[in-house]
């Protein structure tokens, strides 16, 4: 705890992972008053694949990231394994770099969190957001829970505008309304860490063909990212909706997946740290603004349903809620209400609402089974959809896939009975 904390603030954020440091950080550098608030203590762990796309080392790199990412791991892209074939897809490149990494997230979140402080944004660590003070629909204050040295305290903190950026599950964000609609699908996974004589490989790899305890087709896939230390994260993900919901056990299909590629990727011992977490995806949340407040990253569903990767919509949401910010810093009767759903909306609507459709196929009996194997036997098409799953086209790219992308996007929307972020 930090006894010099304000009691009152321009911005206060609730959440420093990557969504809420990266908000700091911007809010910070455009001369605003910012407290960043987490209710741990750092660092700390994030159940996550840790990977990096392209598309987030990007988003790193425009924080300063850059020279700390050279001495990270570097993977060349994709090994797609599934139905009797392995398939390696480079990273496409264009406009965003042609490489990815995997860091754990104690060691991310802490260095993007620490770009925070160094840009000038005040940490309250261990602080627990419990309630808020709200006239005519705008946060007055929030108030925290302060553990330390065993003893629980209360303080209180008055602000001006607040970015919430407390997870998928956002607890604050429930009490500001937010609704999860869990009809388009979501996703569910685990994952832990393990030794493997393999933790330099330049790849990352997924399983496409995830099987269960039955041997059955699963509607997800599991994953192995190199470390570089030694250690690969291994996990795995599967997809449901309300309709057909994941009756699975996690840490056995783990359990099950470890086993699977133990030979293969020479895997040592038992996996450790194992933690799952339940994921809503492609923006299937509503009540994402108010008047003064903005919800960002895995808070507002900012998920990508085809990979259940956030890390990169989390630095892009924090970077723009920030903007927005700062933007607005002059005007007291800015109403964030329908500007931030709709800002959310144009960037990610389109690509979100296509995304979700597609993983809600995913979920429906056979069709895996039935298409996988023909996706698999094609290098075109895999390449293809990695770049469409790993939300690697950007506004800048005109070429054909990225206008056939963004139109199915936009005919996707219009037969939507809720739009993302609606």
């Amino acid at each position: 705890m930090q006894s010099e904390l304000p009691t009152q603030t321009d911005v206060l954020i609730i959440g420093a992972g990557p969504a809420g440091s990266a908000a700091a950080a911007w809010a910070a550098r455009s001369g605003l008053d910012v407290v960043l608030a987490d209710a741990q203590v750092f660092p700390r762990d994030k159940t996550c694949g840790d990977g990096l796309t392209p598309r987030a080392i990007a988003e790193l790199q425009h924080l300063g990231l850059g020279g700390w990412l050279e001495s990270q791991p570097r993977n060349r892209g994709l090994r797609a394994a599934g139905f009797g074939q392995t398939l390696m897809l480079p990273w496409p490149g264009g406009s965003l770099p042609d490489h990815g990494s995997a860091v754990p997230r104690t060691e991310l979140d802490a260095r993007i969190r620490q770009v925070a402080v160094d840009s000038g944004a005040r940490t309250a660590d261990g602080h627990r957001a419990v309630s808020i003070t709200k006239e005519n629909g705008r946060i007055g204050s929030v108030t925290f829970e302060v553990r330390s040295d065993g003893a629980k305290a209360t303080r209180e903190i008055s602000c001006k505008r607040v970015i919430v950026a407390d997870g998928a599950r956002s607890q604050l964000g429930r009490q500001l309304g937010r609704e999860w609609h869990k009809e388009t699908a979501y996703g569910v996974a685990g994952r832990a860490y393990i030794t493997s004589a393999r933790s330099d490989d330049e790849w990352i790899s997924s399983h496409l063909e995830l099987r269960g305890e039955q041997n059955e087709v699963l509607s997800g896939y599991g994953w192995i990212f190199p470390l570089g230390d030694g250690e690969v994260n291994i996990g795995v993900g599967t997809l449901a909706t309300t309709k057909r919901p994941a009756d699975i056990n996690l840490r056995s299909l783990t359990q099950l997946y470890t086993e699977q590629q133990r030979k293969l990727w020479e895997l040592h011992g038992d996996f450790r740290m194992f933690s799952s977490a339940l994921l809503p995806m492609g923006g299937a949340v509503s009540n994402i603004a108010g008047p003064n407040w903005m919800l960002i990253g895995d808070a507002a569903g900012c998920v990508n349903p085809l990979n259940g990767e956030g890390i990169d919509y989390g630095l892009e949401t924090g970077h723009h809620a920030a903007e927005i910010l700062s933007s607005t810093s002059n005007n007291a009767v800015v109403d964030y209400t329908h500007i931030w759903p709709g800002e959310l909306s144009i960037r990610y609507g389109t690509a979100f609402s296509i995304a979700r459709r597609i993983a809600g196929l995913l979920t429906v009996p056979g069709f895996i089974s039935t298409l996988g194997p023909v996706g698999m036997r094609s290098n075109f098409l895999m390449t293809i959809a990695l770049r469409v799953m790993g939300n690697l086209v950007t506004d800048e790219d005109m070429d054909a896939t990225a206008r056939l992308w963004r139109a199915a996007g936009r005919a996707s929307i219009k037969l939507d009975q809720r739009a993302p972020f609606s």
